[in-house]
């Protein structure tokens, strides 16, 4: 783990301009820079960088964060990735944390496992290029394909000597460990010897999304009924193959800019496509869609169009991933590849200007599609036809989320018309297989809660509308209710004037003001995750610490990074030096205009926290049956509506937001 000493020392190198030009073409405009969005195509820039403030945002799409985050959603990275490569950028040396001696080893190997990836690509790419057999074999095989030379070095391509073991006496030569070669599927043990496993065959490196090599997949030059046309690395360490989808490092900006992801099934299709200027598309090397690969898509995009081959078993196969890519939340359509043709031999015939038509014109609704397909099955055998309705209502079921509402009622029309059935009929069908879904992850949360020895009750209200803990699903409404405003104001003011003087009197800080108020901090607010924000910054205080914006803005927790940058793109608190001189403003709080916000918004949340007091008293005396707890209520309310009073008057002198 990096210690926070070196994450400090990043912290205080980073330049956000420096780091986003490096990536975007950026204009100096006012205080700020601007420059083409590089998450969506817009013709007008609309993407500003803020140096000051350390964030960027996009007015077009609406993304927004800070340097850290920037690198994460356009690299790729882990938050520690993206670290390692600041570090790397600024020349500082990585200082870790002890960690367990079992963390430590898994981490040692997954590291040596990717050395030893590293080094096999280059050697096959040598192969390739540097020998005879190389030249005249493997390079002779990608230029039959028709991919230039430039292609076969971007994607890492290369050649494996039909050799039993030129690969072996290499490794071997650089001192690799065995144990770790088996693992990688590099070599094999045949009569009890170490063995080239991918001997004879061309080679296609599978990146990960920030373009370490995780493993191989190796093709067969000659027919044989014996060898697998295709072999691929097994499964290890940093090797899933149900979480790797083949060519996502090379796609994944077109895929954020373009907002639609191209699935095909083949490496060659991945590569052919690339060449021909189609880049937003990756592979799912023959295996079937999993959980995993699609939620991997949706981190660029919620746009899937799926090309498969247009005979039968490309059909089926495309079906498979249906219901998974409809409960992931993905707009999934299907464009079949005339038959005869796939991807890779259909873009070379027509070029990338009319298959980039053909998929616009010819793609369809991945649920329409699918009924269609089954009702030319089905025919007019009722059986099939009443199981295909079932199908259908399921895999409508799964579009349960709210901001999807009005797409589900769509299927549900559509698919009645189609199915000639009622349609209310078929609605109460969708309902069933909801709610029969959510009862089933109610009781596995039972059984979970029951196995960690916790009481097993269900939440109280569960219904499509809500998560399975009871909570409202977001409907993805981002404006903040006035109340939210106020807590998020709060931040924005400890972050930036909490070290300020708020009395010279006795050295008062804004911090020390607004942790000694009347009411504990964590009572004046509602949103979580101001309260985990306000909770760190109070720990840290109370060890005499006080922590500024830039350690929340490039906080591990993306949420509270993501966060404070919103909260930090509000306009500056203090009033304008030229607005002040052009109407002779002068406030009570003379050029501490800080003050005035830190007093508004904390006697607001204070008169909210009294109004929520004066309710609560007022049901106690309702219910109050005695002479003595009636009185004692009277006098409480009585208390708090001085107390209200005074903080309205107060408010009264301030702007009250």
């Amino acid at each position: 783990m990096i210690s926070q000493n070196t994450i400090q020392q990043i912290l205080n190198r980073i330049d956000i301009v420096e780091i986003v030009g490096s990536f975007v073409k950026l204009k100096k405009r006012g205080a700020n820079y601007l420059g083409l969005c590089p998450f969506h195509n817009e013709k007008s820039p609309s993407f500003t960088v803020s140096g000051s403030k350390e964030i960027y945002k996009c007015f077009g799409c609406g993304k927004s964060g800070n340097t850290i985050n920037f690198l994460m959603e356009h690299e790729k990275y882990s938050y520690v990735e993206a670290l390692r490569w600041l570090a790397q950028k600024y020349g500082v040396e990585i200082e870790e944390k002890e960690v367990s001696p079992e963390v430590k080893a898994q981490q040692q190997l997954a590291d040596s496992l990717f050395i030893i990836n590293n080094f096999a690509r280059d050697y096959f790419v040598r192969t390739m290029f540097e020998t005879e057999e190389g030249q005249n074999v493997g390079l002779s095989y990608f230029e039959e394909r028709g991919f230039s030379e430039e292609t076969v070095r971007k994607f890492q391509l290369g050649y494996a000597l039909n050799e039993r073991d030129a690969f072996v006496k290499a490794a071997q030569a650089k001192g690799y460990n065995p144990e770790y070669l088996l693992k990688t599927g590099l070599i094999a043990i045949r009569n009890e010897q170490p063995t080239d496993n991918y001997r004879g065959r061309v080679i296609f490196p599978i990146h990960n999304q920030s373009g370490k090599v995780l493993g191989f997949g190796a093709r067969i030059l000659v027919k044989s009924d014996r060898a697998p046309k295709y072999i691929n690395s097994p499964e290890n360490d940093i090797y899933i193959k149900s979480k790797v989808l083949y060519g996502t490092y090379f796609a994944r900006h077109a895929i954020d800019r373009l907002d639609e992801c191209f699935l095909v099934e083949g490496y060659t299709d991945v590569v052919s496509l690339h060449q021909a200027g189609v880049e937003n598309v990756v592979a799912s090397s023959g295996t079937s869609l999993t959980t995993d690969q699609l939620r991997l898509i949706k981190k660029y995009t919620n746009n899937l169009t799926i090309l498969y081959d247009g005979d039968n078993a490309g059909v089926k196969a495309a079906l498979r991933g249906l219901d998974m890519a409809i409960e992931e939340g993905l707009n999934v359509k299907l464009a079949l590849i005339p038959d005869g043709d796939d991807p890779d031999s259909y873009v070379r015939k027509i070029g990338a200007e009319a298959f980039r038509n053909f998929i616009a014109e010819n793609k369809q609704d991945f649920i329409l599609f699918k009924l269609q397909v089954s009702l030319r099955e089905a025919g007019n055998d009722p059986t099939k036809k009443s199981q295909l309705v079932n199908e259908i209502a399921e895999t409508i079921s799964r579009i349960d989320k709210v901001e999807d509402f009005t797409k589900q009622q769509d299927y549900i029309r559509q698919c009645s018309q189609l199915l000639r059935i009622d349609e209310q009929g078929m609605v109460t069908l969708v309902n069933k297989y909801i709610r029969d879904r959510i009862t089933k992850q109610q009781q596995q949360q039972v059984r979970k809660q029951q196995e960690q020895g916790e009481d097993g009750r269900l939440p109280e209200e569960t219904h499509p509308g809500y998560f399975e803990d009871g909570s409202p699903i977001d409907s993805g409404d981002n404006l903040f209710n006035r109340d939210e405003k106020q807590e998020r104001e709060l931040v924005k003011i400890l972050l930036r004037f909490g070290d300020k003087p708020f009395s010279e009197e006795d050295n008062n800080t804004v911090a020390d003001y607004i942790f000694h108020l009347p009411y504990d901090f964590e009572s004046l607010a509602d949103s979580e995750i101001v309260k985990k924000i306000l909770r760190e910054y109070k720990a840290r205080y109370d060890e005499g610490e006080l922590l500024d914006k830039k350690w929340f803005l490039y906080h591990q927790d993306t949420d509270i990074s993501q966060n404070v940058a919103q909260i930090l793109e509000d306009k500056e608190a203090e009033l304008s030096i030229n607005w002040k001189e052009k109407y002779e403003i002068t406030t009570v709080y003379g050029d501490n205009a800080y003050l005035k916000d830190t007093i508004s918004t904390t006697n607001y949340l204070m008169l909210r926290k009294i109004k929520k007091l004066i309710a609560e008293n007022q049901q106690e005396m309702e219910k109050a049956t005695d002479l003595d707890a009636q009185i004692k209520c009277v006098e409480m309310h009585q208390h708090l509506k001085q107390l209200e009073i005074a903080l309205t008057q107060e408010i009264g002198t301030v702007i009250f937001k």
